[in-house]
């Protein structure tokens, strides 16, 4: 019987297809790196901006809405291809562990256990999704910080053109956009308190995002002078840990607990805040 498969598009082909594409995304990448990283204080805060930030400005532009450089069928094509970039990223975490397994067991298990704060965020941020009208986009927003790892694994399990891939997307963009503002902003607040030692601080600034690790161990050193070593060390360790066993949390915890939460509450909470109020309105008396 004849195969009514398609073909696999060759290489060279797809590079023919895509070329403009490419050529500008290298371009966006070469002004990126050109601009580089750029500090600067705003208050006590130290706020970090990477290159990504600029090519995603830039991108953002030259998209279908804002100059018209790209197509809409660019810009599909653009988001499916971003697994190509995750992939070797994932690769690279695997090696890491590997390679830092005695580092890990030596930093302790407390690192390991903030990833259960992550199961605060699901029930707090789910439930909001839905009533505000969000669908399974809410899935992949909503199961983890939704940085790289995160987003290459929604990727994986749904693929790039998925509802969880574009929700998991969606929070990838934002925390590069105002993410590093707002930890640098964050750490700064919650050391004004003094209640937390500053190493514990350190500590929870490791969330599997070297952007915002950066930021906010870089205000946590310039509040603590006398502690800043050891800050920018637990940091980095407690970003490496969760870059790590964030995967896996994620994969075998919060994940499947984002999805059954989604299914026993989309019934419950779909149609937004406006249908929401209108099944629990209390009636009036006779």
């Amino acid at each position: 019987m004849e195969s009514t498969s398609h073909p696999r598009q060759s290489l060279w082909g797809n590079l023919k297809e895509n070329a403009r594409l490419y050529i500008a995304a290298f371009i966006i990448v070469i002004i990126a790196e050109f601009i580089g990283m750029k500090t600067f204080h705003l208050g006590s805060a130290l706020i970090v901006i990477y290159p990504m930030l600029f090519a995603i400005v830039i991108s953002v532009l030259l998209g279908k809405d804002i100059l018209r450089f790209f197509t809409k069928k660019e810009a599909k094509k653009a988001s499916s291809l971003v697994l190509v970039v995750i992939t070797p990223f994932m690769a690279k975490v695997g090696v890491l562990a590997g390679a830092n397994l005695p580092e890990l067991v030596n930093v302790g298990p407390a690192l390991a256990f903030q990833e259960l704060g992550h199961v605060g965020t699901i029930l707090l941020a789910l439930p909001v999704a839905l009533l505000l009208g969000i669908k399974k986009e809410a899935i992949g927003a909503t199961s983890s910080t939704c940085r790289d790892k995160d987003y290459g694994l929604i990727c994986h399990i749904y693929g790039s053109d998925s509802p969880e891939a574009r929700g998991a997307l969606s929070i990838y963009i934002i925390g590069f956009l105002i993410g590093t503002v707002y930890i640098g902003f964050l750490a700064s607040f919650v050391a004004s308190f003094n209640f937390f030692h500053p190493l514990a601080l350190a500590m929870a600034c490791g969330i599997g995002s070297g952007v915002m690790m950066a930021a906010a161990s870089g205000t946590l050193a310039t509040i603590y002078p006398e502690y800043a070593d050891q800050i920018v060390m637990l940091a980095g360790a407690s970003d490496m840990l969760s870059a790590i066993v964030g995967i896996y949390f994620t994969l075998f915890i919060s994940l499947p607990l984002t999805k059954k939460l989604y299914y026993f509450l989309e019934p419950k909470l779909s149609g937004g805040f406006p249908s929401f109020l209108k099944r629990h309105k209390v009636k009036g008396g006779a």
